[in-house]
C-alpha cells in the first residue's frame, strides 16, 4: 500500500517504496501466487519457484532487474571461486538487504525528485498526459477479447505500475513519440524512431533452476568470464544521477548497466489511488549491433548483410526467436558448443547465449554436478509493422541435465542436436508425401505439405523434450539416439500411413504430372513407396539393419517435385 511521508512544506506526499512495498509477483513452492517487495524476494527466494510477470516478457524483464540488483550487492562474483563460495551459501543474498537499505531512496516509484526508473518533471510543450495503453503491454494489440482492459487503461495500482515501467525500459514499442521539453532530438513536438525497448532486440534465454535462489545465481555471471566485458565502473541505473529529459548513446559499462538501461524517459501520474497517466518519450538508444561482449541472455547470430552495410569485418546480431519454431526444434542454438564452430580465418556464424556459455563453464570446472536439471527458457517479443506494436510474445522452453553443456564431454549434446535432425528428416519426408498425394489427386501440395510439417512436429514434440530430459542421465548416448530414432519412424510412418488412407480415389489412380526428364505416372502407392523409402534411409528399417545405401533408395527429401 502507498504511505504519506513528511515533506519540508509538513503537506506529506504519496509514497511507494518498492524495497518494502508489496509489487513483484511470485510463485511459491507450494504453487500459490502472491506479490513481494524486493527485499522479501530475496529473504525468500530459496523458497521461491519464481517470478510471475503479467505477460512473459515482464518475467524477464523483472529477473533481470533482479539480476542487477544481485551483481551489484554481492559486487560479483568476481571469478568461479566467489560464485561457488554463493552457490555453497543458503543466505548469499543476505547482502541484498542492506545494500536496498543504503539506497531506499532511489526506489520509490513516487518520489518528487528522482522517481524510480523516471524523469522527475518530464513533460511535453503543452504539458499532455497519455493513456497509460503507451506502456500496458497486453498481447495481441487491439484485440479487446484477449483482455477486459481494453480499449483503454484507465487506471493502475502502484504495484501493477511499477511493473510496467521496468517493462517498458526494456520491451517499449518503436515509432514516433511525443517530443519532451529539453530533448533536442524533439522536431515539431515529435521524436522520429529510435528502436524498441533494448530487451525486445533479443532472443531472450535464461537458465532455470528449481528456485529463484538458483535460477538468480546460474544466470549471475562471474566478472571474469571469457568475452563477456565488465568495466571497473559498471553500475546499475539506481546508483547513477537520474536521467533528465532526451538522451544518447553510449556503451554499456557491463551487465549491471545494461539490465537496467534506460531506453526511454518516463513520468507516471497519479494520485494517493494510483496512476492514471503518463508521459514516456525516447530514452538512450541503443543498436544491437555487436553487442554480444556486453549481453548474456541472447543467442547472436553473424550478418553478412550488417557487415557490408555497416564495412565491418564481423558483424553478430541478435538472434531473435521465431513464434512458429518451437524451442525443442532450435536446440543446437542453445547447446552447441563455440568450439564446434569452424576455426582459422572463419569466424562462428552463430554464438550460444553467454549465461548457457556460463554453465557449460560451471559443469566443466565442476562447480555443478551432472545430472542436475535446469530450464532453458526462450523469452521474446515479436513485433507488428514498423515494430509500432507487440504482435505475439514468445515463452518456451527446453529441460535438460547441464551435462549436454559439458565443454569437454560432447556426447549427450551432439545426440540430442542429431536427433532433432532425425525428426526433422522424417517431418520433411511427410510433408513430401502429403505434398505428392496432394499432386496425385491434382490439389494444391504447398497447402498440404505445410500442414503435415505442422502435425509431424506437434506429434514429435512432447517425445522429445521426453527424450531430451533423459539424455543427460543415460548410462548409453548412443543407445539413447537409437531408440529415437525407432521412436520417430513409427510415429511418423503411422502419420504417413493414415494420410495414403485418407488421400482419396483421385490419388489413388493417379495422373500424369511434369518431372525434370518428361513426364511420369505418380499416384497414392508410388508416394507411398517414395515416403517409406524415405523413412529407411534417414532412421534405419526398425528391427532390421541399416538400409544399405546404394544409390537406388530417394533421400527424406527426394520427391516428385525434386524431378521438376
Amino acid at each position: 500500500m502507498p504511505e504519506l511521508r513528511d515533506t519540508p512544506d509538513g503537506g506529506g506526499a504519496v509514497s511507494f517504496d518498492l524495497t518494502a512495498c508489496a509489487w513483484i509477483p511470485v510463485l511459491c513452492g507450494d504453487g500459490m501466487q502472491q506479490e513481494l517487495s524486493l527485499s522479501e524476494v530475496f529473504a525468500r527466494a530459496g523458497r521461491l519457484r519464481r517470478i510471475v510477470g503479467d505477460v512473459p516478457t515482464q518475467e524477464f524483464a523483472l529477473l533481470r532487474l533482479l539480476l542487477a540488483l544481485a551483481h551489484d550487492a554481492v559486487d560479483g562474483p568476481r571469478d568461479i571461486d566467489h560464485w561457488a563460495e554463493l552457490w555453497a551459501d543458503p543466505d548469499c543474498f543476505a547482502v541484498v538487504g542492506p545494500y536496498l537499505a543504503e539506497h531506499r531512496d532511489r526506489f520509490d516509484l513516487l518520489d518528487a525528485r528522482a522517481p524510480f526508473l523516471q524523469t522527475a518533471g518530464l513533460r511535453t510543450a503543452k504539458d499532455e498526459v497519455f493513456s497509460l495503453n503507451r506502456i500496458v503491454a497486453d498481447v495481441p494489440n487491439g484485440e479487446p477479447f484477449f483482455t477486459a482492459r481494453m480499449p483503454t487503461v484507465e487506471r493502475l495500482g502502484f504495484a501493477e505500475a511499477a511493473r510496467w515501467v521496468v517493462h517498458a525500459h526494456a520491451y517499449d514499442t518503436s515509432g514516433i513519440k511525443s517530443g519532451v521539453e529539453g530533448d533536442g532530438r524533439a522536431k515539431d513536438g515529435k521524436v522520429y524512431p529510435l528502436g524498441v525497448g533494448w530487451a525486445g532486440n533479443l532472443g531472450g534465454v535464461l537458465a532455470e533452476g528449481a528456485t529463484l535462489r538458483e535460477t538468480l545465481l546460474l544466470n549471475l555471471v562471474a566478472g571474469d568470464t571469457s568475452g563477456l566485458h565488465t568495466g571497473d565502473g559498471d553500475r546499475p541505473a539506481w546508483r547513477r544521477e537520474p536521467c533528465g529529459p532526451g538522451g544518447g548513446e553510449r556503451t554499456p559499462t557491463g551487465v549491471r548497466d545494461l539490465y537496467t538501461w534506460q531506453t526511454r524517459r518516463v513520468r507516471l501520474h497519479f494520485d494517493d489511488r494510483g496512476v492514471h497517466g503518463v508521459v514516456l518519450g525516447y530514452g538512450d538508444p541503443l543498436t544491437p549491433r555487436n553487442k554480444h561482449r556486453y549481453e548474456p541472455m541472447s543467442g547472436w547470430r553473424r550478418s553478412e548483410a550488417q557487415e557490408k552495410k555497416h564495412g565491418q569485418a564481423l558483424v553478430y546480431m541478435p538472434r531473435e526467436h521465431r513464434a512458429e519454431r518451437a524451442a525443442w526444434r532450435g536446440v543446437a542454438a542453445l547447446i552447441a558448443d563455440r568450439a564446434e564452430a569452424p576455426q582459422g580465418k572463419d569466424a562462428p556464424a552463430a554464438l550460444r547465449p553467454g549465461v548457457l556459455e556460463w554453465v557449460a563453464r560451471l559443469v566443466t570446472e565442476g562447480e555443478l554436478e551432472r545430472g542436475l536439471f535446469i530450464r532453458a527458457r526462450t523469452i521474446g517479443a515479436q513485433y507488428g509493422p514498423k515494430q509500432s506494436v507487440i504482435d505475439d510474445i514468445i515463452d518456451d522452453h527446453v529441460d535438460m541435465a547441464v551435462v549436454l553443456l559439458h565443454q569437454q564431454d560432447r556426447v549427450c549434446a551432439q545426440q540430442a542436436i542429431d536427433a532433432v535432425a532425425d525428426a526433422d528428416a522424417a517431418v520433411g519426408a511427410l510433408g513430401s508425401l502429403a505434398a505428392n498425394l496432394a499432386r496425385a489427386a491434382g490439389t494444391n501440395p504447398d497447402a498440404a505439405r505445410s500442414a503435415a510439417w505442422e502435425r509431424g512436429y506437434g506429434l514429435l514434440e512432447d517425445p522429445y523434450r521426453r527424450w531430451l530430459a533423459r539424455l543427460g542421465t543415460a548410462d548409453d548416448p548412443y543407445a539413447e539416439r537409437a531408440a529415437w530414432q525407432r521412436q520417430v519412424h513409427r510415429e511418423i510412418s503411422r502419420c504417413g500411413d493414415v494420410l495414403m488412407s485418407r488421400a482419396g480415389d483421385a490419388a489413388w489412380q493417379g495422373r500424369i504430372i511434369t518431372v525434370k526428364n518428361g513426364t511420369e505416372w505418380l499416384n497414392s502407392a508410388l508416394a507411398g513407396k517414395w515416403f517409406h523409402s524415405a523413412l529407411h534411409k534417414s532412421l534405419g528399417v526398425p528391427a532390421l539393419p541399416q538400409t544399405p545405401d546404394d544409390g537406388t533408395a530417394p533421400s527424406a527429401h527426394t520427391t516428385a517435385e525434386a524431378h521438376t
